[in-house]
């Protein structure tokens, strides 16, 4: 997810564009609205039943306990408005070209506010954040430095630490354990799967959180020294289909490598891919708790 040199800055502008377009979304949704008490939805968060009570910054009052001024229903959202100072003045820009951020910003459109996982904190997690206005954004990162650092610079951001223990160079033979032990099938909570691929450190808070939306763009995986993800896309996969009800959408970002692209179409299920776009598949994963006996794959 992060990148050691810098992008080119014709994605930075697109990306910057995206943005302005939400903006004004926003805008003229709210100023042609049929109801006046109401606001878009991607801004209403924790409404406060008392008038006088202090409304954090990310989180307005709901038109349910009072008007919307229009200085209040137009007004910029904190979380845009420190993506676009953001990505305006920074050098670095996300690694994932414009046609593949549509492909999870086409799902946000429809989804957010929402639940929205993503194994990596990069340069790209404040457009996550912003894109997901009133949902809730969570981070999972494997370097503890690079939290600290990213924490300092923007507080605001939701991150967890999780440690791998895994490598690169035990990809094919932990390939071989999930698709011939019968435990790495069984839809359970990571925490105690006998699957050697399940994460056993992730958050009680994030395994407990039906999540809408997954993003897997990490860990490293570009080296023999890196611990891969092969973990990952088998954990996100457990976290779909592990929801209460409905369906998961789960992207996976480059695909071009060898662990991503097996371990996507096998653990996630090729009958589940909905499309691929560059380096990035989406999948759609259906709750294998509402319906129980449901196929690991269909």
């Amino acid at each position: 997810m992060r990148s050691k040199s810098q992008s080119p800055i014709n994605v930075k502008l697109i990306l910057i564009g995206f943005l302005l377009v939400f903006l004004l979304f926003l805008v003229v949704r709210s100023t042609f609205s049929p109801s006046p008490q109401q606001t878009p939805s991607a801004v209403l968060s924790n409404s406060s039943s008392s008038e006088d009570q202090e409304i954090t910054e990310d989180h307005p009052k709901s038109s349910s306990s009072v008007g919307c001024p229009t200085h209040t229903c137009t007004k910029i959202s904190p979380s845009l408005a420190n993506a676009l100072v953001h990505y305006a003045t920074s050098n670095v820009t996300p690694q994932q070209t414009s046609k593949e951020i549509s492909v999870s910003l086409r799902v946000l459109e429809k989804k957010s506010p929402c639940n929205f996982l993503v194994f990596g904190l990069g340069h790209d997690s404040l457009m996550w954040t912003a894109l997901n206005h009133g949902g809730r954004t969570v981070f999972l990162e494997e370097d503890k430095s690079w939290i600290e650092q990213i924490q300092s610079q923007l507080p605001s951001l939701e991150s967890h630490h999780v440690i791998y223990h895994t490598r690169i160079t035990q990809a094919n033979e932990l390939m071989e354990i999930g698709m011939s032990n019968e435990d790495c099938k069984k839809v359970t909570d990571p925490r105690i799967s006998k699957c050697q691929l399940a994460l056993k450190g992730l958050a009680q808070e994030v395994l407990e959180t039906d999540w809408d939306m997954i993003m897997v763009d990490a860990p490293t995986g570009w080296h023999d020294g890196a611990p891969g993800r092969m973990s990952a896309i088998y954990t996100a996969g457990l976290i779909a289909r592990n929801k209460e009800d409905g369906e998961t959408n789960v992207f996976v970002h480059d695909v071009d490598r060898v662990v991503e692209d097996q371990f996507s179409k096998i653990f996630l299920c090729e009958g589940y891919l909905v499309e691929q776009q560059g380096r990035i598949r989406h999948f759609n994963i259906p709750s294998h708790r509402a319906r129980l006996g449901r196929p690991f794959c269909p």
